[in-house]
């Protein structure tokens, strides 16, 4: 950017609201390093999730629930360097914001203060309705997550669908509105009927954002390593797959070992020379020694 150039102008919790009310959809990805940032900030998209998914496509962990403050932290600093417009919410992990509304205000203000974050995010109804309300009164804008919750995964019954009958619906809708009277600025409904998503969406002021939820909401969010095909893990059935990264990498890493085994790379145009006069100075120094 030149020293005139005017500064990128990011994305606000009020050009998200104006985009709900003309229905134009919000574009969402989870990302989790900097050149993902990168890579998101050129497409265009309306916000960045930071999610504690990490712990599973980058950091190797069987589930959501290992991951800790300090990793998610040291993630969520990648993408903000990564960023300018887009908006970027920080996933707070699973034991860091349960247990107190000061335990939910204290990693919340690490987010903000250490990452940088626009908003943060935390799961679930129930007893989380408390912690985003204290969140709330403290200035900090927060996103809600209802449907299926990772972090709770194994009480929900594992990573499966919610809401399938209409007494599970009307809670998963129940905990939705409770959020919105709480204060929270954005809403992400997961892996549920489109028919729930359907009959929340109008009930509701703040923008929506689903994934596996249906074509209702506001916008739809996906993990990066998913739509690119770069996680080698299962993908759920709502992730749509728009490229092969991972099938593309593996086909390069292998065409460069090959090279190497059979003596093709490095060639002359991969490295440096000396002048020769310094070469053959070289060499009459060595044979001195």
């Amino acid at each position: 950017m030149s020293a005139h150039a005017a500064p990128t102008k990011r994305l606000t919790l009020g050009d998200l609201a104006a985009k709900k009310q003309s229905g134009e959809p919000i574009v969402m990805v989870t990302a989790y390093d900097f050149p993902s940032a990168q890579i998101v900030e050129e497409a265009g998209v309306d916000m960045v999730l930071v999610g504690d998914s990490a712990a599973m496509t980058v950091l190797g962990y069987d589930s959501t629930v290992p991951v800790t403050i300090d990793e998610m932290l040291m993630l969520t600093k990648a993408v903000r360097r990564g960023l300018e417009k887009p908006l970027l919410v920080g996933d707070l992990p699973f034991g860091s914001y349960e247990a107190s509304d000061e335990l939910a205000l204290a990693t919340a203000q690490r987010f903000i203060k250490q990452a940088g974050v626009d908003l943060v995010k935390i799961e679930r109804g129930g007893t989380t309705v408390d912690r985003a309300r204290a969140l709330v009164s403290a200035g900090i804008p927060v996103v809600g997550h209802v449907g299926l919750t990772p972090q709770t995964a194994t009480s929900l019954g594992g990573y499966r669908a919610q809401g399938r009958t209409a007494d599970a619906a009307l809670a998963v809708i129940e905990d939705a509105l409770a959020l919105q009277d709480a204060g929270v600025s954005v809403l992400v409904i997961e892996a549920v009927p489109s028919e729930v998503t359907a009959a929340l969406a109008p009930l509701l002021r703040i923008p929506l954002i689903g994934i596996g939820a249906g074509a209702d909401a506001d916008g739809q969010v996906l993990v990066f390593h998913d739509l690119l095909g770069i996680y080698a893990g299962g993908v759920a059935k709502f992730v749509k797959r728009y490229a092969d990264v991972r099938g593309v990498s593996v086909a390069g890493v292998q065409a460069y070992a090959d090279e190497v085994r059979d003596g093709v790379y490095p060639a002359p145009e991969h490295g440096y020379s000396m002048p020769e006069a310094e070469a053959a100075r070289l060499r009459e120094m060595l044979a001195e020694r």
